[in-house]
C-alpha cells in the first residue's frame, strides 16, 4: 500500500515506522546515553527484541544454507548486526552507570527499582567485589576513623565519598507535545543555613514541539520519565 494515499495515511505510516521495536530501541539508547542518571530498564522492549533477534538469526542461517540470493542474506545480516550493536551499546551504557554510581543506586530505592533482574545481580556482585578490594588494598591500612567507604572520616555528616549523578547537567532535548509552566531553576543554593544567597525563581518556561532546547536535566527529568521529552 502506498503510504501517501488517502486521508492521513502518510502520518499513520510515519507513526508506525517510529514505533517499531528497533526505533524504540534507538530512542531508549539515546535517552540512556544523554541522561546523567540511570533510567528505567525497558523490560518489555528488550524481551521482544531478544526474541526477534533469535528468530532472525535462525532465518538468516536457514536462508544461507538453502541457496537464497547471498545479497539478500547479507542485507538481513546487516540489519541484524546493527540491531545487536545497538542493543549491546544500550546495555553497556547502563552497566557503566551502575559501576560508576553503584553505592548511590543500591542505597536509593527509586534507582534500584529501575534495574533489570540481571542488573540487580550484577550490582550486588560488584558491590561485594569492590568492598573486598577496597578493604584489602586501602581501608585496612588507614586509621580507624578513616576506614569507611562512604565517608571521608567518621565525623562526616554525609556520605561524601559516594559518587552521585549530576542532575544539574545540561542536556539537549525536544518535547513531543506542548509543555508550559516548567520551572528551570529553583532557589536552592546548596546551603540550608544561608538563605540570603538564594537565586530568585525564574519565570515559568514553555516548550514548543519540534524545537531543540538546552536545559538542566533536573528541570525536565519528570517529563523524560513520562516519555514526553526526548533527549539527544
Amino acid at each position: 500500500m502506498d503510504s501517501r494515499d488517502g486521508d492521513g495515511s502518510t502520518e499513520d505510516y510515519e507513526t508506525l515506522i517510529q514505533t517499531t521495536d528497533v526505533e524504540l530501541l534507538k530512542r531508549a539508547w539515546r535517552q540512556e546515553k544523554a541522561a546523567p542518571e540511570i533510567l528505567k530498564f525497558e523490560t518489555d522492549l528488550i524481551t521482544r527484541l531478544t526474541g526477534q533477534i533469535e528468530l532472525v538469526e535462525e532465518n538468516v542461517e536457514q536462508d544461507s544454507q538453502s541457496g537464497i540470493d547471498p545479497l539478500t542474506v547479507s542485507l538481513y545480516q546487516m540489519d541484524l548486526d546493527r540491531t545487536q550493536f545497538l542493543l549491546r551499546s544500550y546495555l553497556r551504557i547502563r552497566l557503566q552507570k551502575i559501576e560508576k554510581y553503584i553505592f548511590h543506586i543500591l542505597a536509593t530505592a527509586e534507582l534500584y527499582n529501575r534495574l533489570s533482574k540481571q542488573e540487580k545481580e550484577f550490582a550486588k556482585s560488584c558491590l561485594v567485589d569492590l568492598e573486598k578490594h577496597l578493604e584489602e588494598s586501602v581501608l585496612s591500612k588507614l586509621p580507624n576513623n578513616y576506614q569507611s567507604i562512604f565517608k571521608q572520616s567518621m565525623i562526616s555528616e554525609e556520605n561524601d565519598m559516594v559518587a552521585k549523578p549530576q542532575l544539574d547537567t545540561f542536556v539537549v532535548c525536544k518535547t513531543n507535545d506542548y509543555l508550559g509552566h516548567i520551572q528551570l531553576e529553583d532557589n536552592e543554593d546548596g546551603s540550608s543555613d544561608d538563605r540570603a544567597n538564594q537565586r530568585p525563581l525564574e519565570e515559568p518556561f514553555e516548550m514548543e514541539t519540534d524545537v531543540l532546547y538546552f536545559v538542566r536535566y533536573k528541570a525536565i527529568k519528570g517529563f523524560v520519565e513520562e516519555g514526553r521529552i526526548d533527549l539527544f
